[in-house]
């Protein structure tokens, strides 16, 4: 059993190989989720972070709690309450004044509710998470490769897989999840069925003090007219600083292929959502005293049905893992679960989703 995949690029304005979107300290995790069965990816993932911070000795969660926000009795609200309660999650509504007194330093929009998790919900590393895992996966037996695939091929009893180091390595089965990356050429029989969006996000520093004063602050998502964004908390970064980080283009900035997508990940984002963001942020939060801002740019995957595709291609040996949204970070080990059941029974079976994650080629 081996694992391959890059390590981070200590460049990434000057790599030339493929990229991840798990270079980054804070990603939102909650099980508050207007959809059902992405509530219970979550949920069964967010149960087994303990299992996972204990046996890797990586710490990657932090409680904070999340908030969503929309407008007053949107079907949007009553969806998140309802799948959260699904789950047995506690969960507090919200009307616009209990929402201004719970969380003095939001300015949200006038005939706003909210359905807030203070537990199970918050934030996490997703780069200490995957690092996490990879910790697990070596425990457990797996090779770790580090380097990354260039092709997959069929050959009969077996899948080869070439990497960019020229190795060959042979498998029974393989599983491609690769993300955005999926659509790569040569890598499997048929090319899925997804859009790949280029996304920036925004990184307010701000100093400690500032941090200790929004130390209450959950991980807040914002459905509003005109307004599509996520707020993640101040957060220690590697290079000792806090940052406030916002996230959510106006607009889509579709990727067509992977060398677009490679080039797309040396860049820094695009200016238009940077502007776009940096306004929110300076209503959304009025005592926000930032130090200096940035942003970086990060990609996400569609798909039609709107859930990731976990299932064989034409090739009973090459299966398929992507399409997950952009919001997965938090759910990705319940998601490689799956994965993993595919490859070992041949199937997902039933495992108490309504989707069958059934992937769709072109």
């Amino acid at each position: 059993m081996a694992v391959i995949g890059p390590d981070e690029p200590e460049n990434r304005k000057t790599h030339e190989g493929v990229f991840a979107s798990h270079y980054d300290e804070g990603r939102i995790t909650r099980t508050v989720d207007p959809d059902r069965d992405w509530a219970l990816l979550a949920n069964r993932s967010i149960a087994r972070y303990p299992e996972i911070e204990a046996e890797s000795g990586t710490t990657f969660y932090t409680e904070a709690g999340c908030v969503v926000v929309a407008p007053t009795q949107s079907d949007y609200i009553a969806k998140t309450a309802n799948a959260a309660a699904s789950r047995g999650v506690e969960t507090r509504r919200l009307d616009a004044p209990g929402l201004k007194s719970v969380f003095p330093f939001f300015a949200l929009p006038e005939g706003s509710e909210g359905v807030f998790q203070a537990k199970g919900a918050g934030h996490i590393s997703p780069r200490r998470l995957v690092k996490a895992q990879s910790v697990i996966a070596e425990k457990a037996g797996a090779t770790v490769v580090r380097d990354y695939v260039t092709t997959i091929r069929d050959e009969g009893r077996v899948a080869a897989v070439e990497t960019s180091r020229g190795r060959t390595y042979t498998a029974e089965k393989v599983l491609l999840a690769a993300g955005g990356f999926s659509i790569g050429q040569n890598l499997l029989p048929q090319s899925v069925d997804m859009s790949v969006h280029g996304r920036t996000v925004t990184l307010f520093e701000v100093s400690d003090a500032q941090a200790a004063e929004f130390g209450a602050m959950p991980s807040l998502i914002l459905e509003a007219p005109d307004i599509d964004i996520y707020l993640v908390p101040p957060i220690r970064y590697p290079d000792g600083k806090f940052y406030l980080k916002v996230g959510g283009d106006p607009d889509d900035y579709r990727l067509e292929t992977e060398k677009e997508l490679r080039a797309w990940f040396r860049t820094d984002g695009r200016p238009s959502a940077r502007d776009h963001l940096v306004a929110i942020a300076r209503r959304l939060v009025p005592d926000l005293r930032p130090l200096s801002f940035s942003t970086a740019s990060c990609a996400v995957s569609h798909t039609k049905s709107a859930y990731p595709m976990i299932g064989y291609t034409s090739s009973p040996n090459i299966a398929v893992l992507t399409g997950c949204a952009g919001t997965s970070a938090k759910s990705s080990d319940e998601i490689g679960r799956l994965g993993a059941e595919l490859l070992l029974q041949d199937g997902i079976g039933d495992q108490g989703y309504r989707t069958d994650f059934k992937p769709a080629f072109r």
